[in-house]
């Protein structure tokens, strides 16, 4: 009786022996024939005792495939092997076709088994760094058995769903054209410098690994034993090392010990807003409170308009929280909530009582008002009333003047503006953060200012504010440096949030004791959002109260009788929270502003990674000749304001 065959379809990695699995070693030898293409039976020859052997050229798969079968069918232990993974681009799948062609059933016929080996995008990543961090996909460019149409396509959906890419085969001595036509696919969704990582023979004698950019990377040689992985959108490098980060940073603080979230809340769907289950928690919240309001819906408007109002007077003369008659007046009367922005302002040029037949059915066959929708009709009222100036002001009554039918649509596009403007089709943005606030004394936004970041956060993005008198603004973008811009045009101070220096200010009563204001704008203009290495804080007070608290940051400067009193080393919060220990008093100042700019250079170049400015201090003794002491001296400061 003639004994059983097997086939053991076997990837042996990239190709040096330390790479090739304990188990590919074993069915190796365990194997009576060898089939596989010329290259890959001489990377293992050494590993060989006398085994027969049967080897083709390139181009000849099907003929190892179909011989492997009936070597086995004849009773012999059969070793197909292949490069990396069997089952990637390998002769496994070749393999059960032939099997599954004759009728082959696995309880009767001979055996196979698949034996797993380190693929080319897991060898070529791990010489680049970590850029297979996310998803990913393989795309070989070889056409001689996939038509191109269809490549180029699968390469276009993977350029638009931001996915890594790791092209195999991307060239050869007659298929030169096809990375051509990949490169020019993928700069219509990616960034002409992301991050690309070319690796010829990984882990091989002939090993190459070239960093470069997708923009660049035709420059440099790519063969067919070239693996090309392409970054995404948040792919980056560092120190010669291509990096994509995973997204840990959303939930994890990574240069910290202690995290935000403890491991039972990590999972959590609150601390998961971007997950399914958040959308269809926020989904089923919004339907709700949609159900709930229909009835309220024609009294929240004029409810809410005398604070549109008040905020659009806030601009001028009146008092704080007061508005002036007249802008009391300036808007026009409230629409139904359901016309949109332009038929709010529309309806005021008509006569009262045909504004008032129109509303009731405006309010029947016009679908509900969404977020966008409400932030354009309060930002045309605004402008309607005066509040916003300029180009902005125009923007928004010539959106309003188009009517209802051209408001619906343009509302919500006007309220994504520059920032989220999708330069690329298919491609999202990546997130922008930065802080925003109206000056470092200045705690007052104007109502233009509170428009404008509306309008560059959109539906899309969020505010949030924080106790520092600091919005901070998150938007998905791919044009930051114009959103940073149109923010510093209308006089927001924009800083980047993480580990920096923050300069901060009291608000100098109203500005009203504004000696220490020049030296507060210096500060900011000199070491504001300077990285640092951890989050410090730069405060001032303008007057010997310190009553902004001044004396418990990092770094404390109260101006007092004309000069400025130093403190340093505080510790705002925790169980063993302390004042910052003065230092020096009466600084002229000519010289504060330079002894604070040396104080964040020294932290800046000696500061570990994550240690806080007060643990600096404690550990190095002395900085810029002021010596840290233990246990701080009691405070004395002169009570009277203003001295």
């Amino acid at each position: 009786m003639q004994k059983q065959g097997k086939l053991l379809i076997i990837g042996f990695g990239p190709g040096a022996m330390e790479h090739i699995t304990k188990r590919a070693l074993d069915a190796l030898q365990e194997s009576e024939v060898i089939i596989g293409y010329n290259t890959y039976v001489d990377l293992i020859r050494p590993l060989l005792n006398g085994q027969a052997i049967v080897r083709t050229g390139m181009t000849e798969e099907v003929s190892r495939a179909q011989e492997a079968v009936r070597q086995a069918e004849a009773g012999h232990i059969v070793a197909v092997i292949s490069s990396g993974d069997a089952g990637v681009y390998g002769m496994a799948g070749l393999v059960y076709e032939v099997l599954i062609e004759q009728g082959w059933k696995p309880d009767t016929g001979v055996a196979v088994e698949v034996i797993p080996g380190v693929s080319a995008i897991q060898s070529c990543a791990s010489l680049l760094g970590a850029p297979v961090m996310h998803d990913a996909c393989t795309i070989s460019l070889s056409d001689h058995l996939t038509p191109w149409e269809t490549i180029i396509r699968r390469v276009e959906a993977a350029a638009s769903a931001d996915f890594v890419i790791a092209l195999y085969n991307p060239r050869s001595g007659r298929r030169t054209r096809q990375i051509v036509e990949t490169q020019e696919m993928l700069l219509r969704y990616r960034d002409p410098k992301t991050p690309v990582g070319l690796v010829k023979s990984a882990y091989r004698e002939r090993q190459d690994v070239v960093m470069t950019t997708l923009e660049d990377m035709l420059n440099h040689d790519i063969g067919m034993l070239t693996t090309v992985i392409i970054g995404n959108s948040s792919t980056m490098m560092y120190e010669g090392l291509m990096v994509t980060p995973r997204g840990y940073q959303r939930k994890y603080t990574l240069n910290s010990a202690e995290q935000p979230l403890r491991p039972h809340e990590r999972l959590r769907t609150e601390a998961e807003p971007w997950s399914l289950g958040a959308q269809e928690a926020r989904a089923a919240a919004s339907g709700e409170a949609a159900g709930n309001g229909t009835a309220r819906d024609a009294q929240a408007v004029p409810t809410a308009e005398p604070a549109l109002r008040g905020a659009s007077a806030g601009a001028g003369t009146a008092p704080q929280g007061q508005p002036p008659a007249s802008a009391w007046a300036a808007t026009p009367p409230a629409a139904s909530p359901a016309s949109g922005a332009g038929t709010a302002v529309l309806a005021a040029e008509r006569p009262a009582s045909a504004a008032a037949e129109a509303a009731p059915r405006a309010a029947a066959v016009a679908p509900r008002a969404g977020a966008a929708e409400l932030a354009a009709e309060a930002l045309t009222r605004l402008a309607a009333g005066g509040a916003l100036a300029g180009e902005a002001a125009s923007r928004w009554l010539d959106a309003s003047a188009s009517g209802p039918a051209a408001s619906q649509g343009a509302s919500s596009v006007a309220v994504l503006g520059a920032a989220a403007a999708v330069p690329v089709p298919g491609r999202k943005a990546p997130l922008f953060e930065i802080g925003v606030s109206p000056g470092v004394g200045n705690k007052k936004f104007t109502a233009a200012q509170m428009a404008l970041l509306a309008q560059c956060a959109s539906e899309d993005g969020e505010l949030e504010y924080t106790p520092e008198h600091q919005i901070i603004l998150r938007v998905p973008t791919f044009e930051p440096d114009a959103l940073v811009d149109e923010l510093r045009a209308a006089n927001f101070i924009v800083v980047p949030i993480g580990d920096v220096i923050k300069v901060k200010a009291c608000d100098f009563c109203n500005l009203e004791k504004d000696d220490a204001v020049p030296m507060a704008n210096h500060l900011q203009d000199v070491i504001g959002g300077l990285s640092a290495p951890k989050e410090t804080s730069v405060a001032l007070n303008g007057c010997g109260m310190a009553c902004y608290g001044a004396v418990l940051e990092d770094i404390g400067i109260v101006y007092r009788k004309g000069g400025y009193d130093l403190f340093l080393g505080g510790k705002k919060f925790g169980r063993n929270a302390h004042p910052a220990q003065p230092v020096a008093e009466g600084i002229p100042g000519d010289q504060i502003g330079g002894i604070v700019e040396r104080i964040v250079a020294e932290y800046k170049e000696k500061g570990h990674p994550n240690e806080r400015f007060h643990k600096f201090f404690k550990r190095v003794g002395v900085i810029q000749g002021f010596r840290h002491v233990d246990a701080p001296v009691t405070v004395e400061v002169n009570p009277v304001c203003g001295d």
